[in-house]
């Protein structure tokens, strides 16, 4: 199926279900962009409710996805998951032994902190699953910090695409998120930098306190 094909599919068949399944693909292995399923659903909400309501189904469906990469890595190992990257199936998958140890050392760099970071970092945010799972980061703050980065950038591209249903017809859609893919992500920095700007305020005012 050509992608222009898969792309009209998924706004024709676009719901909770379809969302919830395309983001768990989306954040794991599998290559598939998040731009073409959020944004296309969100142009099509009713009103903020409904907006709110998307959001927290693609948060699900990209935990989801997460936590298989996680349990994969966890339970199957550092090599094995080095074989499949450079096994002609991993390629398949766009993925190679550069990417999952660029994803290692980026873990390995920010410790915990990187699960919610590294999911707001194109190239970065469907395989930092990967180091948590071969880490064995607890479980429960790896889905804490999938959720709060999968969160925010399920809200910004659901927010572009329902404030994009006011100014563009949706056959225009598609091609102004691509145009404008820059700056989601400044956006993306920036919030990076406030928070790491607002966790390191905090650790050193508790360091201070003790």
């Amino acid at each position: 199926m050509e992608s222009v094909e898969f792309i009209q599919w998924c706004l024709d068949h676009l719901n909770n279900w379809t969302v919830m399944l395309l983001m768990a693909i989306e954040s794991s292995f599998i290559p598939f962009p998040s731009e073409i399923v959020v944004p296309p659903a969100a142009y099509r909400c009713q009103d903020i409710a409904g907006l709110i309501e998307l959001i927290v189904v693609a948060t699900i469906g990209a935990n989801i996805g997460s936590l298989i990469n996680y349990a994969l890595s966890y339970f199957v190992g550092r090599p094995v998951i080095y074989k499949f990257a450079n096994s002609r199936l991993g390629h398949m998958c766009l993925l190679d032994e550069e990417k999952v140890k660029n994803a290692e050392d980026y873990f390995a760099k920010h410790g915990a902190i990187s699960t919610f970071i590294g999911r707001l970092i194109p190239a970065v945010r469907q395989l930092i699953s990967i180091p948590a799972g071969l880490a064995k980061m607890h479980l429960g703050k790896f889905i804490l910090f999938t959720t709060l980065g999968a969160g925010i950038w399920n809200a910004i591209l659901a927010s572009a695409g329902y404030y994009m249903a006011s100014i563009y017809p949706e056959d225009q859609m598609m091609a102004k998120i691509e145009e404008y893919s820059h700056e989601f992500k400044i956006i993306c920095l920036v919030l990076i930098i406030f928070v790491v700007g607002f966790l390191a305020y905090k650790f050193f005012a508790n360091k201070k306190k003790a």
